[in-house]
Parts: structure tokens; C-alpha cells; sequence
């Protein structure tokens, strides 16, 4: 991993693949070196937001020298359910490109938790990966210019859901009510958590 300073309150850590983000985010929270405020991951990359005087060489030594095992189980937290109509305009399309049919794409959805891995995009998005890996389909060839909020979609190996009306190219499953995003109590989804899509009857 390469550690770098990212102004004078930060550190950027920049790693080979997301496996090796959700590793390390996983033993920042387990184990912080001292002045550490925020874990902040991406898709290459976990930002170190630090308290002011903190001691930037020592805490880049410190992760350093984490025990970081990439595809280690995450550790067990509380997860969030999300009731979801299967009705979306893309669900036979995807059913026909994974070869599960609607019905088995609902299944494969609700099967497993999935991991939160970052969230990002838009307020209160989040990029869930760890379902099924036979929903992992391409993006739609051209992007809608309007998704309506609550929309639940797949792109290669995330599933996620629009917190608001926006464009957006994923392939679009569902929909559903659930709030993920509000100014009073912040993202519904943290990186770290994770979430079970149910089907709403």
C-alpha cells in the first residue's frame, strides 16, 4: 500500500483493488492508531481524517504496519433491511443476460446480505457489493437521463439504490420507499454495514 499525506489533517491510503480497501477499512475500525476521526473508503483508496495535531508520520507508520488479510470475513454488525418491489423496467433484461429469469434475479438478490463497501455518487448512495455473483451484469448501454428516487439497480458487481431522482446507468431491478438519505440523520447505509434486500408483497 502507499501511504500519503493529504494536506496537513489526512492521510490518502491507495491499495491494488477494493478487496484490499475493505480489509484495511475493516482493521482501521477495529484498531485506529490514536488521533484517527474518520475511515473513509473507496473504491482504491481509504482516507484518514486526523485530529488537529495529530502526529501524521506516526499514524502512517502505524498503518503500515496493520495485519490487513484481504477476503478475511467482515466482522458481524447489524444489518438493514430494505423492502423492495421487484418491478423495475431492467428486471427481465436482467434475468435473460444472468440467465436466472425475473424470478431467479429476485432470489439471487434477496439471498445474502450484502456488504456496504463505499458510499459515493450522491448523497446517502451506497455501493453495496458481496450478493450474488451471478448478478454481476455490464451497465446499461445508454444511461437514463431520469432514475426516480428509490430505484434499485446491479452494475458489474454492485447493487445499490438512488437516494433521489437523477441520470444513472445501472441496470434497474426495483424500487423501493426506504429513506437512505435525509439532512436530520444522515445515510441510512455506512460503509462497513450491511443489508438485506427483502421482497415487498
Amino acid at each position: 500500500m502507499n501511504v500519503l499525506p493529504c494536506g496537513d489533517a489526512a492521510l490518502l491510503v491507495d491499495v491494488d483493488d477494493l478487496r484490499e480497501v475493505l480489509a484495511l477499512a475493516d482493521a482501521l475500525r477495529a484498531d485506529a492508531p490514536p488521533g484517527v476521526l474518520d475511515v473513509v473508503p473507496a473504491a482504491r483508496t481509504v482516507l484518514l481524517t486526523v485530529a488537529p495535531g495529530t502526529d501524521l508520520a506516526a499514524v502512517r507508520r502505524a498503518v503500515l504496519e496493520l495485519r490487513v488479510e484481504p477476503g478475511a470475513a467482515p466482522p458481524d454488525g447489524e444489518v438493514v433491511e430494505i423492502p423492495v418491489h421487484y418491478d423495475g423496467p431492467d428486471l427481465d433484461e436482467v434475468g435473460e443476460l444472468t440467465g436466472l429469469g425475473r424470478d431467479g434475479v429476485v432470489e439471487a438478490h434477496t439471498g445474502r446480505p450484502w456488504r456496504v463497501a463505499f458510499g459515493g455518487f450522491a448523497p446517502g448512495f451506497a455501493y453495496l457489493v458481496d450478493g450474488d455473483p451471478r448478478l454481476d451484469v455490464a451497465r446499461r448501454s445508454e444511461p437514463r437521463t431520469t432514475v426516480p428516487a428509490g430505484s434499485v439497480g446491479l452494475a458489474g458487481e454492485f447493487s445499490g439504490v438512488y437516494p433521489r431522482a437523477s441520470p444513472g446507468g445501472w441496470q434497474l431491478i426495483g424500487r423501493t420507499g426506504a429513506t437512505l438519505w435525509s439532512m436530520d440523520t444522515g445515510a441510512l447505509l455506512q460503509p462497513g454495514g450491511r443489508v438485506r434486500f427483502v421482497e415487498a408483497r
